[in-house]
């Protein structure tokens, strides 16, 4: 019987250990997507205890605590910290066999070198070790501590990125870049919303927007500021992507109706979507940068607990929506003239992952290796199973030894072990096929592949500026 999570945790053969240990283990962490805080990060927070850095925000802990019966109190509520600790560490126990228990234990071993399961007996030892420790453990340690290299932020167009020039002021050897994240431009159905929205874009931009034109001249102008402090990427989080048909007097009259406070039709916010993710895109081929399209949740399936705590507090869900035909339509029309920038899709229902798969494949055109990537598994995929379903499917319909593996795509500064917990599944991977025989004994090309993935890949194809220090393939 093995030992829970020793240093070969989910390494199954000699040679993913071999894999592992002596290719990737060490390698940097370039986290290209995450929702991490960059004044947290500019000002090298340190948290006052480990409920502020590991509970706060993390809807995962908290719809596993409120599956487990804890009130809402100690998830959100006012409950006193060491409170909501315990009520997390008395719910550890019962989130066996899902994803939480590894992280739980893995970011206790990395950050703190504890090794003590965390259950209701153990809270207290283990909340006062770790506040200790965290007393000289600020952001900035814990990022080198992970290796971190690069961290790219989620930031609306209308952020003044103050926190990412402060950290460019000063000099530091870890890149901090925003992502540019236009989706509440893309919020058209509630009408008083969207237009404060635009009216703080318009104060942002310092530039009228009376017209759609207008109003892509804003983003262009929001676009450029971004790609100015280092952004080389774009992402959206959408339940599918839009790409109706629409002339640009369709889009004029919609978007004088909503500048007017007039609701607009289900089919026309869907036009004005499609014809604002279409220019966006543009936007991003004529930069250089990658584009990013999160699909599939659908959420805020609890209108109770949205009107009580509003989103992101972990009541969204899969959603099944119908994602080929306008995905196909929206790269093409890009394609078709040749403006479609590199990209990345991400799918969050895996019933879908060989569509998107095979989606991504049919844009490939030479001019980049790995063009169009399908996006490694997130959100309720990024655990064991749900990342070999994504990487077998990629790898049966395109060209795995070409993606550029894991991100963190968390609002917690101790989420960086799903790195290594990602590593450690794709060397098994390959360690498996290599044992049945299904690939050759080739262990320094096939370490190569494993290295590219979870480091070059990523390097190479964002291309984030000062990204210079050496990691060479080890032999």
């Amino acid at each position: 019987m093995k030992e829970f999570l020793n240093e070969d945790f989910l390494l199954e053969s000699e040679v993913a250990r071999v894999l592992y240990h002596d290719y990737v283990a060490d390698l940097p962490i370039i986290d290209y997507h995450n929702h991490l805080t960059p004044k947290d990060i500019a000002n090298d927070k340190v948290f006052s205890n480990l409920t502020e850095a590991w509970l706060e925000g993390d809807h995962y802990k908290w719809r596993a605590m409120r599956a487990n019966g804890v009130d809402e109190v100690f998830c959100t509520g006012e409950a006193l910290p060491r409170d909501k600790f315990i009520k997390w560490s008395e719910t550890v126990p019962y989130t066996m066999r899902n994803p939480l228990y590894h992280w739980t234990h893995l970011e206790l071993q990395r950050y703190f070198g504890i090794t003590e399961l965390l259950n209701g007996e153990t809270a207290d030892y283990i909340y006062e070790n770790a506040n200790a420790q965290l007393e000289s453990l600020s952001i900035g340690q814990m990022l080198s501590k992970m290796k971190v290299e690069v961290v790219s932020t989620t930031d609306d167009p209308i952020d003044t990125l103050e926190h990412h020039m402060a950290w460019n002021e000063m000099g530091e050897s870890m890149i901090l870049v925003p992502t540019f994240r236009a989706d509440k431009v893309l919020l058209v159905k509630d009408v008083p919303q969207w237009n404060y929205y635009v009216d703080r874009l318009e104060l942002q931009a310092n530039q009228p927007i009376r017209s759609f034109d207008e109003l892509m001249g804003a983003l262009q102008a929001r676009h450029d500021f971004f790609d100015e402090l280092g952004c080389r990427l774009s992402d959206n989080g959408l339940d599918r992507i839009y790409a109706e048909d629409y002339s640009a007097t369709d889009i004029e009259a919609i978007f004088n109706s909503l500048r007017r406070g007039r609701a607009v039709t289900g089919y026309e916010s869907d036009q004005l979507r499609s014809a604002l993710l279409h220019e966006l895109a543009k936007m991003h081929h004529a930069k250089g940068w990658t584009q990013q399209y999160h699909l599939g949740a659908l959420r805020n399936n609890s209108s109770r607990m949205m009107r009580r705590l509003g989103p992101d507090t972990g009541f969204d869900s899969m959603g099944d929506f119908q994602q080929a035909e306008g995905l196909g339509r929206f790269l093409d029309r890009l394609d078709s003239t040749d403006q479609l920038a590199k990209t990345v899709i991400y799918n969050l229902n895996p019933v879908q992952n060989e569509v998107f798969a095979t989606m991504a494949g049919n844009f490939n055109d030479g001019s980049i290796a790995g063009k169009m990537q399908f996006g490694t598994g997130w959100w309720f995929m990024d655990q064991k199973d749900g990342m070999e379903r994504q990487m077998n499917a990629l790898s049966n319909m395109g060209l795995i030894s070409r993606f550029v593996g894991m991100l963190t795509d968390s609002r917690s500064f101790m989420s960086f072990p799903r790195h290594e917990y990602f590593r450690r599944i794709l060397c098994n991977i390959f360690g498996k096929d290599i044992e049945n025989g299904e690939l050759p004994h080739d262990v320094k090309w096939i370490g190569k592949l494993v290295q590219d993935i979870s480091y070059y890949n990523a390097k190479d194809f964002f291309k984030f500026s000062h990204v210079s220090r050496p990691f060479p393939i080890q032999e």
